[in-house]
């Protein structure tokens, strides 16, 4: 096999390891972060509900840890590899090439704390947890940072994914699914930042 067609099997197993696994993920997680909002019984019964879930631990590491690892390394490695000439040409798909880049690397930074002081922290998940954690303002604006960071690289990649795959083929559709998706960051977004504030108002 030729080092291009290696490459491009590298890059399609990484963009659609972003959508199926890793975004769907996202997408829960947030929702299920959301659930703070309630107060924090909810919270606190929507985690038990996921952690009693039979072969957690292989769920977890088949479908979220082995791709987001996948994602996220070979991501990096596109990210310090690709060449960038939005300064040059200032085209919009430049610019949202580059920002995919920017926020994969944020993204990428803001999983391994958000794992580490919470998955493996030793701790079991709960709504104090996260309180504790969001109470340092520094720590809160990284998580709100991370969050946006996060939801635009699943936006703006969920577009990409779409021309590279054939599924919006001509100007007027990209355009069409731009805004789509423009709409479909600014929710998340909000549905994250939201769950964020609410693990601010108190502990169980």
């Amino acid at each position: 096999m030729s080092q291009d067609k290696r490459e491009f099997i590298f890059r399609r197993l990484h963009t659609l390891a972003g959508v199926v696994p890793v975004g769907l993920f996202l997408i829960e997680h947030l929702f299920t972060n959301a659930s703070a909002i309630n107060g924090p019984q909810a919270f606190n019964d929507a985690v038990a509900f996921i952690q009693n879930l039979p072969f957690l631990t292989l769920i977890e590491f088949v479908f979220i840890f082995i791709p987001l690892l996948y994602h996220g390394v070979y991501g990096l490695y596109v990210a310090f590899t690709s060449g960038y000439n939005v300064g040059r040409y200032g085209w919009f798909r430049n610019w949202m090439f580059v920002l995919q880049r920017v926020t994969g690397v944020i993204t990428f930074i803001f999983i391994v704390f958000h794992l580490w002081t919470t998955r493996f922290s030793g701790n079991a998940p709960s709504f104090d947890l996260v309180h504790r954690l969001v109470a340092n303002p520094v720590a809160f604006w990284f998580m709100v940072i991370g969050v946006v960071a996060a939801v635009f690289h699943l936006s703006n990649g969920l577009w990409s994914f779409c021309i590279h795959w054939g599924i919006t083929v001509g100007p007027r559709s990209q355009r069409v699914f731009a805004y789509v998706f423009g709409v479909f960051f600014l929710v998340l977004s909000y549905v994250g930042i939201s769950a964020l504030v609410a693990f601010t108002h108190g502990a169980a």
